[in-house]
């Protein structure tokens, strides 16, 4: 059960009496966590009804024991064990989650770790409740992942803006949603965030980005990626190496994949590399602009660069510097 469904059943007053949300991906169980604190009970029951614990502090026996009383004035009680990966003996809480009590809604986060599916207290937890096991969004999932968000809010994208997003900020879920909020607050009346929104509020260029980098790359445009580069290197906090480098491999990464496609046609080499098909062009351009053994030849510049960008067999290059030396050697490899 996906944490969207959670919300959605909870909406319809349609509850289960234990969650236990676990995993690598912090913003999914968050979203539901706060929904249980701000929205499940009303203000005036939530004064009585509400008790929030935290693993750090928390006793296993006093969870317990506000998880078997009844709800004052009220159907439900809501208990959140928030941070629960930190609480000592968790396994403990089992007794009451085999056998739990319909009017509590018991929420555990239970962040970076899962329980053991073989164990019994992980039967119990799909048995008598729900149990959401969470994952990162993957690089590709992105995109979609923005635009779902973004039309959740009743507002549009273009997919450069989505772009620029996802290039800028990865895959910090928390953080993308807190700039489209941002955006939205400052939209006034228009329903739909564009490019130039997203550099005066987020503070991402529309012309210097790690996007436009890639393209001026797939091209062989030297002029293009110097200027880049140089804004970059006179606006750090732009787009910091540690962010520039993973990006171009997994450009590249994708560029290679383009040979093994098989396909001239655009969508087919979407679906096959992993991308929105408005972005397939960059793709399909780089692998007519290299050659196969280029494009080996660059990723393995990337990694080197990547290496040189921590220290190793580099002594205090710059990075702007380090960057303009690569992108000679990617577009000039024989």
């Amino acid at each position: 059960m996906a944490v969207d469904k959670i919300i959605t059943e909870w909406q319809k007053g349609l509850f289960k009496p234990v969650y236990w949300l676990e995993g690598e991906e912090e913003y999914f169980i968050d979203k539901v966590i706060s929904y249980a604190e701000h929205q499940l009970l009303p203000e005036n029951e939530a004064s009585f009804n509400l008790s929030i614990f935290y693993g750090r502090d928390a006793s296993w026996a006093d969870i317990i024991n506000v998880c078997r009383r009844y709800p004052m004035f009220a159907e439900k009680q809501v208990v959140l064990l928030k941070e629960g990966q930190q609480m000592r003996d968790i396994e403990k809480l089992e007794p009451y989650i085999e056998n739990p009590l319909s009017s509590t809604i018991f929420v555990v986060s239970y962040k970076n770790k899962k329980v053991d599916g073989r164990t019994k207290f992980a039967k119990l937890l799909k048995e008598k409740g729900v149990l959401v096991s969470t994952k990162k969004i993957y690089d590709n999932q992105l995109p979609e992942w923005i635009q779902e968000l973004v039309q959740s809010k009743s507002l549009s994208i273009s997919a450069r803006g989505v772009a620029l997003l996802a290039d800028h900020i990865g895959n910090d879920l928390t953080r993308i949603e807190n700039e489209i909020e941002k955006i939205s607050v400052n939209l006034g009346r228009r329903k739909s965030i564009t490019e130039d929104d997203i550099e005066e509020f987020v503070g991402v260029s529309k012309e210097f980005n790690v996007f436009e980098l890639q393209s001026a790359l797939a091209r062989k445009d030297l002029a293009k990626a110097i200027r880049i580069i140089q804004y970059f290197e006179a606006n750090p906090k732009a787009a910091p190496i540690q962010l520039i480098l993973p990006s171009l491999y997994g450009f590249f990464s994708k560029v290679f994949m383009v040979f093994g496609a098989n396909t001239t046609d655009e969508k087919a080499i979407a679906t096959a590399i992993g991308v929105n098909p408005f972005f397939s062009k960059d793709y399909i351009q780089a692998a007519k602009t290299y050659n196969y053994q280029q494009v080996e030849n660059a990723l393995l510049l990337l990694h080197n660069y990547n290496l040189k960008s921590i220290g190793v067999n580099n002594i205090g290059t710059e990075d702007a510097s380090l960057l303009k030396e690569m992108a000679i050697k990617i577009m000039n490899s024989d």
